[in-house]
């Protein structure tokens, strides 16, 4: 009996601080736990709703001197002042030992390091500008194709509503909403997106293009439904799992909550990268282990990032998950028609955009957001309005 204590005690046991609380995301955490579980660890989830509140939390507790072993956080600059402050574990052996540099792509290894250390694993890919749309929706309105611009989108918007279903299926936080007018900006155009966020370049707003982009988001703004003001982004997705909405712009893990209600790409609903196919707008999770001198905490750690990057956990967890793998050498075949459209923009850099959150810091990002909430939530605001505000978030930020 003492034996069995003994070696129940010697498993190392990872705390592990996450958001995914949704009937999807929940089947690809008990993913991790499994396999963690089967490298001989013992799994101890913490799970927090939201994204916000589940960093928050985790900060609180690591500059608290209680920290978990290992945390989610976006991939990017969210965890720049945990490192900053000498508060994180670096990756560096178990990514030396498992040669991270041969397969994961070098905009991930960039956004997991800082002053070349690597400070966090990072677990999938996520494209963050899919549109998905209800087939029975589409068919009931008379809406023949998926539409390949923004002229067209608001005929079958307007065809949509007049077959009395909700347009456009939008939950009203404030993270969805700059997500919608991202989408926008990125598609009308690339280069504007570009120079505002990884150029600091001010200049990109007197754009006719970024103009463009402000007329769409506020003109998007009457096809939503009345239940929109809060609503979280799966309680959106199941608008469409239940066919009462025409199209949600939402990352591709909205896609897991499609997987876990048995609907199938293709079949039930319909994928699209963007308004046209064309550009991958890229993002993901990774998970940072806070600083311990605990040996076994340690232990912990180093399984934990190893388990997580494997070829099987990444396959495995990422079709749960909606996302697709970080790991470029898995095998694609096991994802569906959708992940498989984002693995070939994946292949290719020059059809990738990273996602904000790898470009901007998270000041800049909350206060944007801020000005994207305003407007979208303020129907007498102008695109004047909202461009000005911009403009001076994004004065103020430097």
């Amino acid at each position: 009996m003492l034996g069995g204590q003994a070696m129940a005690q010697d498993k190392p046991k990872a705390e592990v601080m996450h958001w995914w609380t949704s009937g999807g995301e929940a089947a690809a955490v008990k993913v991790f736990a499994d396999q963690y579980t089967k490298a001989g660890g013992v799994w101890v989830d913490s799970a927090v709703a939201g994204g916000q509140a589940a960093r928050s939390a985790a900060i609180n507790r690591i500059v608290g001197g209680n920290p978990p072993t290992a945390s989610q956080f976006n991939t990017g600059k969210q965890f720049d002042d945990l490192v900053s402050q000498g508060l994180l574990n670096t990756v560096d052996q178990v990514a030396e030992e498992g040669k991270w540099k041969s397969f994961l792509p070098p905009s991930f290894i960039e956004a997991a390091s800082r002053e070349g250390h690597m400070y966090a694993v990072p677990v999938n890919v996520h494209g963050q500008n899919w549109a998905f749309y209800s087939k029975e929706v589409l068919d009931k309105s008379g809406v023949t194709a998926v539409p390949t611009n923004w002229d067209d989108f608001f005929v079958a918007l307007d065809k949509i509503k007049a077959a009395g279903f909700t347009p456009l299926a939008q939950g009203g936080e404030p993270w969805q909403e700059r997500l919608l007018f991202n989408v926008v900006l990125q598609s009308v155009s690339k280069d504007t997106f570009m120079r505002l966020y990884a150029k600091d370049d001010a200049t990109a707003i007197d754009t006719p293009e970024f103009k463009k982009s402000v007329e769409i988001f506020g003109k998007l703004r009457a096809y939503t439904d009345a239940g929109s003001p809060g609503r979280n982004w799966n309680d959106t997705t199941a608008l469409l799992i239940t066919n009462k909405a025409g199209v949600q712009f939402m990352g591709d893990w909205a896609k897991g909550e499609f997987k876990a209600a048995n609907k199938e790409a293709g079949k039930d609903f319909y994928c699209q990268i963007g308004i046209d196919d064309k550009e991958l707008v890229i993002g993901g999770d990774v998970f940072v282990f806070p600083k311990t001198s605990d040996e076994a905490q340690i232990k912990a750690q180093n399984l934990l990032a190893s388990t997580m990057l494997s070829p099987e956990t990444q396959v495995l967890f990422n079709v749960q998950k909606g996302s697709m793998p970080v790991r470029t050498d898995v095998d694609a075949s096991k994802f569906d028609l959708c992940a498989q459209k984002g693995m070939k923009l994946l292949a290719d850099p020059a059809h990738q955009t990273p996602v904000i959150d790898m470009l901007a810091s998270a000041d800049l990002v909350g206060a944007l957001e801020d000005v994207i909430t305003n407007f979208w939530n303020n129907k007498n605001q102008t695109p004047e309005d909202f461009t000005a505000k911009f403009a001076d978030a994004l004065k103020a930020a430097h």
